[in-house]
């Protein structure tokens, strides 16, 4: 029987050189689990990961149980991503990199437009900030790695620390640009056939949250506080969704009062 999304613990083959292991943390941030994506050239058993996910000795043991771990990759900074850096560089001893120095181990950080050659695959690098401002999105011939830009389902979080609209929306235009017929992987949720396709979809998105949004500051006055925002565009989502969208609130009223 074919697996499916979700699928915590069990190797699940996605594309012919991709393959998920969803981490055991699910939650509202972290939808189903964080994806942790091990990339092999057919017939290798060197393997590229993608994201080791949260600090769980379990999940990480797997993840270096499946092949020979020759490089790790990072997509983001946030925890449920790199909180298993150390431990999967240790048991393995492969290096990481990630646009950060801050999570590079044995080797250097990462840049936009490098294209790494490694274990018999081809991984272009894309700069695609916005959810933050050390996003990463990883290009194969088949799929985009997508980490937090875009998700299998529901929309991003843009991270009010460093993540900005304006930056979101230039990372959207550059993954559609990459991105026609390739699928999406994720880093939370199920693969998504067309990455191009989601990008427009994400766009049309947030174009029609910022109308929200002017519409609420119009009734509520250009003062007004992210929450009071939220309360009037959100009325309709989960209350307890309600501190993330704050957050990507933030982001836009940001943006509007720059441009």
């Amino acid at each position: 029987m074919t697996l499916a999304h979700p699928a915590h613990g069990q190797l699940r083959q996605v594309t012919p050189t991709a393959s998920v292991l969803l981490a055991d943390n699910p939650g509202k941030m972290t939808l189903d689990g964080t994806n942790t994506w091990i990339l092999r050239a057919p017939g290798s058993e060197d393997i590229v990961v993608v994201d080791p996910g949260p600090r769980d000795s379990q999940h990480l043991d797997a993840v270096a149980a499946v092949g020979n771990v020759v490089l790790v990759l990072v997509t983001h900074r946030h925890k449920d991503h790199t909180g298993g850096l150390k431990r999967i560089h240790r048991k393995s001893g492969a290096p990481v990199r990630a646009l950060s120095g801050k999570y590079v181990h044995g080797s250097t950080p990462l840049a936009d437009g490098d294209v790494v050659e490694v274990a018999g695959l081809s991984i272009a690098v894309l700069a695609t900030p916005g959810h933050t401002a050390d996003s990463l999105s990883f290009v194969l011939d088949d799929a985009v790695l997508t980490g937090d830009t875009i998700l299998g389902r529901g929309t991003t979080v843009l991270d009010p620390k460093d993540g900005t609209l304006a930056d979101y929306m230039s990372s959207l235009d550059r993954l559609e640009a990459v991105g026609e017929g390739k699928i999406t992987l994720p880093g939370h949720g199920p693969e998504v056939a067309d990455t191009a396709e989601v990008a427009r979809f994400y766009r049309r998105h947030r174009q029609t949250r910022l109308a929200q949004v002017r519409a609420a500051l119009d009734e509520l006055g250009q003062g007004a506080k992210p929450m009071q925002v939220v309360r009037h565009v959100y009325s309709d989502v989960d209350k307890k969704l309600w501190p993330a969208a704050r957050m990507s609130v933030k982001a836009q009223l940001t943006y509007l009062r720059e441009n």
